[in-house]
């Protein structure tokens, strides 16, 4: 069940925990977390999203129509209601995770790994030395953080390589057992056109539904946390039964379209309704 902004710090021991640390902390639980997938630069609508009790967001920095200097205003939003906020970069390299991190992403979800040369790249641009190569300057990370260090930044930063390409979900191994990563994140649709199968996230066909499982299942037997973009909140509990933790349920756009187009539909049902 989602957590009122309360609980949530209530799990995590206090009033700066690092919001990498409160996902942790609830998949230690044992809990699936439940996220909103952000593609638009409203904070706002991201504040909306957040107070309605969802445990993370996604902000997408890749295919969303998000400019770097708006991404700090969507993760403050995020932070005056305790949710966790990830960062789906651009692409893999520390151009794109560095600023992410320390704009104070909870961690950043890294498309197009496909290999574990690619994971081990995405773990250096997320980690500080000696684990990684990540250049100090947490300019927004440590406000308000007078514990903040790299030691622990390198604890709870979380890393998500993506699985989205067949040369990634055949190499899948390799990438798990790469030291840093805390899991691999499915985005079903690049997964689907690299097998030469239908685009359909919320209701992949069958072969494809089957390889994302195994995907999911590999990584949890791994101890790590497997994560997907839904596409719609009717497929999370599919695959939360298939043992997926990190759940992105819709962009915010889709949901505001789902929720208007239901609100306009009741409405024309009621005005024309014999009678009225």
């Amino acid at each position: 069940m989602p957590h009122s902004n309360a609980a949530r710090h209530a799990v995590s021991g206090g009033g700066h925990d690092q919001p990498g640390e409160v996902l942790r902390a609830s998949w230690s639980a044992g809990r699936a977390t439940l996220g909103a997938w952000i593609v638009t630069a409203d904070s706002f609508a991201v504040e909306v999203l957040c107070r309605l009790g969802f445990d993370w967001i996604g902000i997408d920095m890749q295919h969303g129509l998000i400019s770097p200097e708006r991404l700090p205003d969507l993760l403050r939003a995020a932070a005056v209601t305790g949710t966790p906020a990830l960062v789906r970069v651009a692409w893999n390299d520390p151009a794109s995770i560095l600023p992410a991190l320390d704009t104070g992403a909870g961690g950043v979800i890294v498309p197009m790994v496909s290999s574990a040369d690619d994971a081990r790249r995405a773990v250096a641009a997320c980690r500080y030395p000696p684990e990684g190569e990540r250049s100090f300057g947490p300019s927004r990370a440590a406000l308000g953080d007078p514990a903040y260090s790299a030691e622990r930044a390198n604890r709870s930063v979380l890393c998500f390589p993506m699985i989205e390409t067949r040369q990634g979900a055949e190499d899948l191994a390799a990438i798990l057992a790469t030291p840093g990563i805390d899991g691999v994140f499915v985005g079903p649709s690049d997964l689907a056109l690299s097998y030469g199968s239908e685009v359909a996230p919320s209701s992949p066909p069958p072969e494809h539904r089957e390889r994302i499982e195994q995907i999911g299942s590999r990584c949890a037997d791994a101890g790590l946390v497997p994560g997907i973009y839904c596409g719609g909140a009717a497929a999370a509990g599919g695959w939360t039964r298939a043992g997926f933790r990190l759940l992105a349920l819709d962009s915010n756009t889709a949901l505001l379209g789902h929720a208007a187009q239901d609100a306009l539909g009741r409405a024309r049902r009621t005005i024309s309704a014999p009678g009225d």
